[in-house]
């Protein structure tokens, strides 16, 4: 009973492991990435409530975080791109952030895969990171402004992402915690079986 306890303890307001359902966060997380999420770097919540009851920290433009999309029961995983008050412009598959561009650089020797998918490096302000971009696939424009209290999420994987472009802003009550780590890869049993 005493480690059940301190289990349910911990991945109520501290710890909790989370599998990379889809290929939304590539190229920075994997299908089949396990990650640890840090629930309480944002503030400590009730189990199943998820009221905040004691505030830490908000979540800043390029973290990656956890969270339940408006009307949705199901864990999504994206990264910050608008934080409360942001106006966020998206032209020609490039962001715009408080009418400043975010720079993306080709990255070097990293030609074009089979996907024809593109990988840049994108900084959101002094953060960097990478982001692919499908050359076949186009992106509509648009321009939001983040309301108070919510946030603007997109994936890395920018044009195959199911994102705030499609279920709009997540509010603060659906955060569930920042991503720190990937600490395992397992696809599934049959990858476990599979000889090269």
């Amino acid at each position: 009973l005493p480690i059940i306890l301190l289990v349910l303890i911990l991945r109520s307001f501290l710890a909790e492991p989370f599998q990379i359902p889809s290929s939304s966060m590539e190229p920075t997380l994997d299908v089949g990435d396990f990650i640890l999420v840090n629930k309480y770097t944002y503030g400590i919540r009730l189990p199943v409530l998820r009221n905040k009851v004691i505030t830490i920290n908000e979540p800043k433009r390029g973290d990656v975080m956890v969270f339940f999309p408006p009307n949705d029961s199901r864990y999504f995983i994206k990264r910050v791109i608008g934080t409360p008050g942001d106006i966020i412009e998206y032209r020609n598959k490039t962001l715009f952030i408080n009418g400043e561009q975010q720079t993306q650089s080709a990255v070097v020797n990293a030609p074009m895969d089979i996907y024809s998918r593109e990988l840049l490096a994108e900084k959101l302000g002094d953060k960097s990171h990478s982001i692919y971009h499908y050359e076949t696939r186009p992106q509509k424009d648009f321009a939001v402004e983040v309301p108070t209290g919510h946030y603007f999420m997109m994936g890395d994987n920018r044009d195959n992402s199911s994102d705030s472009r499609v279920f709009g802003f997540v509010p603060e009550e659906n955060i569930v915690g920042k991503a720190v780590a990937v600490w395992m890869h397992w696809e599934d049993w049959g990858r476990l079986l599979r000889y090269p």
